[in-house]
């Protein structure tokens, strides 16, 4: 996957000056973290103020592995942050939540992301590189010609219209070839596996629920049937209001993140598994089993790709990509350091 990178770059690189971006800023039940475990990290008092944070996430592993890994070996703590946790089924509603006051900091997956360019919210990390994002068509539906008439869900504004949209365009096809079924992420997977629907796009785990349950499935398309051209990522995020006044908590929680990065991208996934099954309450092999959905990059890599022009390329290519499959239009388009904190996680870097 690390080869993914390079090749991303190349493309990435390709983006030019952009014009003016948009301002602008988004609940579910409150699942308190405490310390569910005994720290590994430096578990000295703190020299910062302690501070109390709410983090929005969603209950798989791409959304919980650095944040759980954070918590569990105290690099939340050594930062003098005191954390609690909720979750949510997607990204909007996240940033929405944020919006209102009741989360401070996010996960978002790729779809999400247009609501940054929007202004919505600013990203003040990369996570990962996702391949978690799966088309699927039912008994009958092998290609994605064959969608061509078909009844197909998704949830709008999040990385299943992503996929789907670069699916169809991939084939000079567009929504309106298809009968599209907005719906929420759980309700995508009921209408898949009782025949509702004949296909759907989603994300894992739901796409791994879907596959392994349902016969008759065909995976049509994922991150990676697009990976010459496009790239989907996954980032944590802030208001802007929030980030302006809170810009030191926001470092803090970014190199919290960092740590947990390099100690969770390559090893001991068997480990953090464990941890983000029993905060989500699902069971550890299916969690487990969402270790290959991604390029899980070490904070080391995000800091250097931030001081090479890497990272900034990622959320070029993004931004286009977005255009391009209708997300977004064009008076959207603007520069990335719009809505890209990359001061942050270079800040957050010294470690």
């Amino acid at each position: 996957m690390k080869k993914f990178l390079a090749m991303l770059l190349t493309v990435a690189m390709l983006g030019g000056a952009l014009a003016a971006c948009g301002g602008g800023n988004t609940g579910n039940a409150n699942t308190p973290a405490g310390n569910s475990g005994t720290p590994a990290g430096n578990s000295e008092t703190p020299s910062v103020e302690t501070v109390n944070i709410n983090i929005g996430y969603m209950p798989n592993y791409g959304g919980m592995w650095s944040m759980m890994t954070a918590q569990e070996m105290g690099y939340f703590a050594e930062e003098g942050l005191n954390v609690s946790f909720t979750e949510f089924q997607d990204g909007p509603t996240i940033i929405a939540a944020m919006e209102n006051g009741s989360v401070n900091f996010g996960y978002i997956g790729q779809g999400a992301h247009k609501l940054c360019v929007q202004g919505n919210a600013t990203i003040i990390a990369l996570s990962h590189i996702s391949n978690g994002d799966a088309l699927i068509g039912g008994p009958g539906i092998t290609s994605v010609e064959d969608l061509k008439g078909k009844v197909v869900a998704y949830s709008s504004g999040t990385s299943s219209e992503d996929i789907l949209r670069n699916s169809l365009a991939a084939h000079n096809m567009t929504m309106d070839d298809i009968t599209a079924m907005d719906m929420d992420a759980a309700s995508v997977v009921t209408a898949m596996m009782s025949g509702g629907v004949d296909a759907c796009a989603t994300w894992s785990p739901n796409s791994l629920t879907i596959l392994e349950g349902m016969e008759g499935t065909t995976k049509l398309t994922d991150n990676m049937t697009f990976a010459d051209t496009t790239v989907s990522l996954a980032s944590w995020i802030v208001t802007p209001k929030y980030l302006e006044e809170n810009h030191d908590v926001a470092v803090r929680f970014v190199r919290a993140l960092f740590k947990a990065m390099d100690y969770a991208a390559d090893e001991h996934q068997d480990e953090v598994a464990q941890w983000c099954a029993d905060q989500a309450k699902l069971d550890y092999e299916s969690m487990y089993n969402q270790r290959g959905d991604a390029d899980w990059l070490t904070g080391k890599e995000v800091v250097d790709g931030v001081a090479d022009g890497t990272v900034k390329g990622y959320y070029e290519l993004q931004q286009k990509n977005l255009l391009d499959g209708g997300s977004i239009t064009e008076e959207d388009v603007c520069p990335v350091e719009d809505y890209v904190a990359f001061d942050v996680m270079t800040e957050a870097g010294n470690y």
